[in-house]
């Protein structure tokens, strides 16, 4: 088997004496595309946060290649070049055009020159299909297309894992298809991806594992096929029984 890429090991997470994530564990190879489902308040954007090191986990280890990235040794920024995360509410520099939102972090952290990054982004945002969009402001851009170029701009940072956290939670349901597609399709391109979501046909047709967490635990863990078809928690079986049917 191939070397993992990520691995939590005994994750917590407090916000005061509300423990918000208790003693996490999974491993993340190439290619795995890990969806995280559970109700809200179940710790799943936390988990998300902290493995981006957005949130400092209370306890517990983050490896990244076999190195603790929670060592003070270690370079964060360096990670989450890495290991780059798409949020629910995009988080575009309104300030800035499409192609430069896209550009930035190429050259500020990547340290990579004008040129090579503006190749990078018009590949990636042709790829989501917003390259005609490239002189735009977000302000200019419905909500859909707001969250493809916050994929192209992760992308261009060329990750080995991609996050995403509720990538259509913030969209009119009409939009949610054309985000749930860029996502399907860098699935299917192999991109190694931990997604959390509450489309759960999405989840249960793309996923390679399936996560159910539960009050800051993981309660069950499986194939979709196993978590969808049969899952062997009552908490899990309670979540997805309105699925059951699909």
């Amino acid at each position: 088997m191939s070397e993992a890429i990520l691995e939590i090991r005994h994750l917590q997470k407090s916000f005061g004496k509300n423990n918000v994530l208790k003693d996490i564990d999974f491993t993340i190879y190439p290619g795995d595309i890990t969806s995280i489902i559970g109700a809200s308040g179940s710790g799943k954007s936390t988990l998300l946060r902290c493995i981006n090191v957005l949130e400092r986990p209370s306890g517990g280890e983050i490896l990244h290649n076999g190195l603790n990235i929670l060592d003070k040794a270690n370079n964060v920024t360096a990670y989450r070049a890495k290991v780059g995360m798409v949020f629910q509410s995009f988080n575009l520099f309104d300030n800035m055009s499409v192609l430069d939102n896209c550009t930035i972090g190429v050259t500020k952290v990547l340290k990579k020159d004008k040129n090579y990054a503006h190749e990078l982004a018009l590949r990636y945002l042709t790829q989501v299909g917003m390259e005609p969009y490239i002189n735009a402001r977000p302000k200019q851009l419905s909500g859909g297309q707001k969250q493809r170029v916050a994929i192209a701009r992760a992308l261009c940072m060329q990750p080995e894992v991609l996050l995403f956290d509720e990538p259509t939670s913030a969209l009119d349901p009409e939009m949610v298809g054309e985000v749930l597609d860029v996502i399907r399709t860098l699935a299917q391109e192999g991109m190694t991806m931990i997604i959390v979501t509450h489309e759960m046909a999405f989840a249960r047709d793309v996923s390679t594992r399936t996560i159910f967490m539960d009050k800051g635990v993981i309660a069950e863990e499986g194939s979709p096929q196993q978590i969808f078809t049969n899952p062997q928690n009552p908490r899990t079986k309670e979540f997805l029984s309105r699925f059951m049917n699909n």
